[in-house]
């Protein structure tokens, strides 16, 4: 599977929709008193809540960086309730402020891009030990040398590159960048949940500290906010490791249960599977075996017709389509079978050459062998006599062995002599 066909809008929309919300209660002007106190104590809440689901599944990179940002919260709100109990800020505001704004984006990019390893208790005592190390650094420079450390944080490095919008000191704005870009690499060369919302909680932190002392809340939504994206990033991950087979991208046999449960009346049920998948996975070896399945299953996936296609298991699949009759499934089945047995697969020596372009040459020069792969297919129809899926798919299972009684590499319908099926045979190329 590209890396292209694996990104996925999903993975980003619930966090920009917890993003959306945070903004827009950000910009609320007048809040009524449980909100204001949902508000103080929604940032704690979410900590405890979340932080604990993450340890409870040992998920130590997410609790780190759900800690980095509570931690930067609980600085920048003292300062804040400070300034709207006083009407002005405190004597360290300056020098707290312009630190969280530079070491927020750092710890936090940190730990996103922190793989969990094999030894846990060792991990986690390694995470301890950056986030004391900075925090203590930072708060002797504080401490000692409050001026000097506020002048260098505010000193302009760059004239040319420093524009009159900047609200925030100009070393904040390279961390931020940097984040970004190796957040986004991150997303790119593994496509997950979590590495998204991680991505959209930087954004959400980066529009968050120019406002904390203009917008009320805004901190506590916000910090709440990003929170949540991690949790829910962790909820959605979870999901697709429950849902969803893990070497095809369908979703996966419980997915598929739960679908059955909730069809209508009228329905469709196909189960599919690979013809003579075990001698072609003995002849040229498992990775070939996975990349077929791969194959078949990115096809299946386009089905016409609104058919939906399930990882049955092995190398077996199922399509679902709801609403239909089997006159109108059938055709699309046969087009999808048609495709998969005209598609022929390019084997690749053991010893290619890691390098595309070189393994390119070599092909072209030598001619890489080709195999082709059929399906045979079973379909049913929901009868009256039929009261579950459940039976309407033993009628599916039945007409596949049909199918493969009759040659393999059709479509055969349960109840009915097969129809519409054009023989194809494969061709090695």
């Amino acid at each position: 599977m590209s890396r292209v066909s694996a990104v996925r809008f999903s993975h980003f929309l619930p966090s920009l929709l917890l993003l959306l919300a945070g903004l827009s209660a950000a910009y609320v002007k007048d809040l009524s008193v449980f909100f204001t106190s949902l508000f103080n104590v929604l940032p704690t809440l979410v900590l405890l809540l979340g932080g604990a689901y993450c340890a409870v599944y040992r998920r130590q990179r997410e609790l780190f960086l759900m800690v980095t940002v509570y931690v930067a919260y609980f600085l920048l709100d003292t300062q804040t309730d400070f300034y709207r109990d006083n009407g002005r800020v405190r004597e360290d505001a300056a020098v707290v402020f312009h630190l969280c704004c530079l070491l927020l984006p750092l710890l936090f990019s940190i730990y996103a891009l922190w793989q969990e390893k094999t030894h846990l208790f060792r991990d986690f005592v390694a995470r301890c030990a950056v986030l004391l190390a900075v925090g203590s650094v930072a708060l002797a420079l504080e401490q000692s040398f409050p001026q000097a450390l506020l002048g260098w944080l505010a000193e302009i490095r760059w004239p040319v590159l420093h524009g009159a919008w900047m609200s925030l000191i100009q070393l904040s704005y390279p961390m931020f960048l940097i984040g970004f870009i190796t957040l986004a690499a991150q997303y790119w060369y593994q496509p997950r949940p979590l590495h998204a919302a991680q991505l959209v909680g930087l954004l959400g932190m980066f529009w968050m500290l120019p406002q904390t002392f203009i917008l009320p809340f805004t901190l506590n939504i916000m910090c709440s906010q990003v929170m949540l994206m991690i949790a829910a990033g962790v909820a959605h991950e979870a999901y697709q490791m429950a849902f969803r087979d893990e070497l095809t991208g369908l979703p996966g046999r419980r997915a598929l249960n739960e679908r059955m449960q909730r069809l209508g009346r009228n329905y469709v049920l196909a189960m599919s599977d690979v013809d003579h998948f075990k001698r072609f996975n003995d002849t040229h070896g498992h990775d070939v075996g996975d990349q077929v399945l791969r194959l078949v299953a990115s096809k299946l996936s386009k089905v016409s017709g609104g058919g939906r296609a399930y990882r049955y298991g092995g190398e077996e699949f199922a399509v679902v389509f709801a609403g239909k009759t089997l006159d109108e499934c059938v055709p699309h089945l046969e087009e999808i079978r048609e495709i998969i047995a005209g598609y022929a697969i390019k084997l690749r020596n053991p010893d290619r050459p890691h390098d595309d372009h070189q393994g390119r040459q070599r092909r072209a020069g030598s001619g890489a062998s080709s195999v082709s792969v059929t399906v045979s297919i079973g379909v049913a129809e929901r009868q009256a006599d039929q009261r579950s899926p459940e039976e309407v798919l033993k009628s599916a299972d039945q007409a596949l062995y049909a199918a493969k009684g009759a040659g393999r590499n059709c479509v055969v319908a349960a109840g009915r002599t097969r129809r519409g099926a054009v023989r194809m045979q494969s061709a090695a190329g």
